[in-house]
């Protein structure tokens, strides 16, 4: 059995948290590892081989990272130049899985859902896979806890034959309004879609074949000509490009008469709301969740997440207040769907606050703009040991660095020498310059950039590790 985690999306509403440079599936919202890591490590257990990840260009490193970091092995990280949703996506891990004459299972997960009992989604995979040896198309329905209107509902069908616990899918329906939903849980007849699926990796490309030909075509002539690029697998853009968008329910589940549906009841959610969020998390006896540094008075049923400062609230109920480094957060519990209002503004405006954080993660470390004005910015620099910035130059700014912890080498025109603690550089604007960590320990530093534009995009590079040089 081979994993396929999908590693896209957004998040957005979960913002301030989730922003479209580090959506929700990077952040530690339920336990001290990522929603990405999490989802890995809930198949402890099970005899599964090494996961594909598929995700975005722009996500790319930040899924190595963090893979490195939790000591997670993968089979591939797969990179969608653009995003076609989930049938061209799960088409492109089966079509990469199947290249060395193998056929696995593959359970395709979501990088961004929480499951708080793994020995019963264990028992829900062994059943699944059953069904998916028999050349089934599973999918995960999960049991309703309420008339939730936010989920896609799945009817049962007859039982299936040879399966302890899977029956046939009778019918995919939309999203309900609230007195269909309540209609559907008491019937008990209907399941929450959860998105997540088995099958081997032919019949699913069988059955795209079959009812998305235009899909299947497009996915495939785009993975004949993959390339490796590190740990990244690159399938051709042009042709990718033309691959028609659509997911995996509308282009095949809803048509084939192999779906087979495994009833989940795991403590799942897929966290699409600061409201669900306090919905799956311990709440203290007023009701109330709390992550970071909060006073609270008289405060009832609310979401309050601190990141960098001390939160204070007074006198109110069923709120969500989250705090970041750059933005606040204050919305009632029963209003948290309009937050997606907010992004839209924010990516209207061209503010950066709908993409990044204040702290940005590169794969070399990270940047924090500590202060900025029209002619300069302040970033404190952590580069990671060993690990190197482009060969690049500025055409509208210079840069002083202050070293704060460890030892930089420093390349400035044909100049090279090492930095340590409390010594500084200049970088003249026009000057072809690099970073490079060469000890043991974080290096960090204080960059002061001034001039007459100090933009990210005012950056010529020259040559790059990590393949970002033009």
């Amino acid at each position: 059995m081979k994993p396929i985690v999908m590693a896209g999306g957004t998040g957005s509403r979960l913002w301030p948290k989730s922003r479209a440079a580090f959506p929700k599936q990077f952040l530690s919202l339920t336990s001290d590892q990522s929603m990405l890591q999490d989802t890995l490590t809930r198949l402890d257990g099970l005899e599964t081989e090494a996961p594909i990840f598929v995700c975005n260009e722009a996500h790319r490193f930040i899924v190595a990272e963090q893979l490195l970091q939790a000591h997670l092995q993968h089979d591939g990280i797969l990179l969608e130049p653009v995003g076609r949703n989930t049938a061209p996506a799960i088409a492109l891990a089966a079509l990469h899985a199947t290249k060395q004459g193998q056929d696995p299972v593959l359970l395709v997960l979501a990088a961004d859902h929480i499951i708080d009992n793994p020995e019963a989604f264990h028992q829900a995979i062994k059943d699944a896979e059953q069904l998916a040896q028999q050349d089934k198309l599973v999918t995960f329905g999960v049991v309703p806890t309420s008339a939730h209107t936010g989920y896609g509902y799945i009817r049962q069908g007859g039982a299936i034959n040879g399966s302890s616990n899977g029956s046939q899918v009778a019918e995919f329906v939309e999203k309900p309004d609230l007195p269909t939903a309540e209609r559907y849980v008491k019937s008990g007849d209907y399941l929450w879609n959860s998105g997540m699926f088995m099958f081997k990796a032919s019949r699913y490309l069988q059955e795209l074949e079959k009812h998305a030909p235009d899909i299947y075509s497009v996915c495939k002539a785009a993975i004949d000509t993959e390339s490796q690029d590190l740990d990244f697998v690159r399938v051709d853009a042009e042709t990718f490009a033309d691959c028609p968008s659509d997911s995996i329910d509308y282009a095949v589940m809803e048509k084939t008469d192999a779906a087979a549906v495994v009833p989940l009841d795991a403590g799942w959610s897929d966290v699409g709301s600061w409201s669900s969020l306090w919905e799956v998390q311990k709440k203290n006896a007023q009701g109330n969740v709390i992550r970071g540094d909060a006073i609270l008075e008289n405060v009832h049923n609310s979401y309050i997440n601190a990141e960098q400062r001390l939160i204070s609230v007074v006198g109110l109920n069923d709120v969500v207040v989250v705090e970041t480094k750059d933005a606040v957060l204050v919305a009632h519990k029963d209003k948290v769907q309009d937050i997606k209002k907010v992004v839209d503004k924010l990516k209207a405006e061209k503010r950066p606050e709908f993409e990044f954080h204040r702290e940005v993660f590169r794969p070399w470390g990270s940047y924090d703009s500590l202060d900025q004005g029209s002619r300069f910015q302040v970033k404190r620099i952590k580069v990671k040991p060993g690990e190197k910035l482009s060969v690049q130059m500025h055409h509208h700014r210079a840069e002083h660095w202050i070293v704060v912890a460890g030892t930089a080498k420093v390349t400035c025109d044909d100049k090279t020498f090492l930095l340590t603690e409390n010594e500084s550089t200049y970088i003249p604007i026009g000057t072809v310059h690099s970073l490079e960590n060469p000890g043991k320990i974080i290096l960090e530093l204080i960059e002061v950039q001034s001039g007459s534009y100090v933009g990210e995009d005012d950056i010529v590079r020259f040559s790059d590790r990590y393949g970002r040089a033009k």
